[in-house]
């Protein structure tokens, strides 16, 4: 299986490589500039979390194309996830709580993602910007307290986006969410 990791300059793009590996999966981290015509071996790709401010940039290299071209599932974290909002139409802005460090989610819909794992789960966070309107066609998956978009999903592609980091080894359960999302692409 093969899975680009694209670097949107977050400070943890190589921990979701890292993590990537560690579940023996071909990983590689490749510039947003890429073309996607050079990602055609992909069996899914990760977005990755960004420098501050990142998803609410008017552009983010090539994602736009990712998003709506790759053949394959995507998941967006952090920066990612607020990025794949917008393009399909929903809205990001400042957090009113800033969320940073330890956090509990709670699972509202067990959907691919959160498969095997409790409805209530500690997960890492570090954003200062959060979804606060999901485009239309997406469903929300996870909340937690001061973020009501923790984790959505496309009601028709295979497309995830979560605000936490599964990649750090302080969300509990992120390899198994990792995990599940791989099972998409194969």
């Amino acid at each position: 299986m093969k899975v680009y990791v694209i670097d949107n300059g977050g400070q943890w793009t190589h921990r979701e490589w890292r993590t990537l590996r560690y579940l023996d999966v071909d990983a590689e981290i490749v510039a947003n500039t890429t073309p996607l015509e050079k990602l055609n071996d992909a069996d899914a790709l990760v977005l990755s979390g960004g420098a501050p401010r990142i998803g609410l940039e008017e552009r983010l290299g090539n994602t736009d194309e990712y998003l709506q071209h790759a053949p394959c599932p995507i998941l967006g974290i952090c920066a990612g996830h607020q990025y794949m909002a917008r393009f399909f139409g929903g809205e990001c802005e400042e957090a009113k709580v800033p969320e940073y460090g330890k956090v509990e989610i709670e699972v509202v819909e067990r959907d691919v993602l959160f498969v095997n794992v409790p409805e209530k789960m500690i997960v890492w966070e570090s954003h200062n910007d959060e979804v606060i309107r999901m485009p239309p066609d997406f469903v929300l998956l996870a909340s937690s307290e001061n973020c009501t978009v923790q984790a959505m999903r496309h009601k028709r592609r295979p497309l995830f986006g979560v605000q936490f980091h599964p990649e750090v080894e302080h969300t509990r359960f992120g390899k198994e969410i990792f995990m599940n999302f791989l099972q998409e692409a194969r």
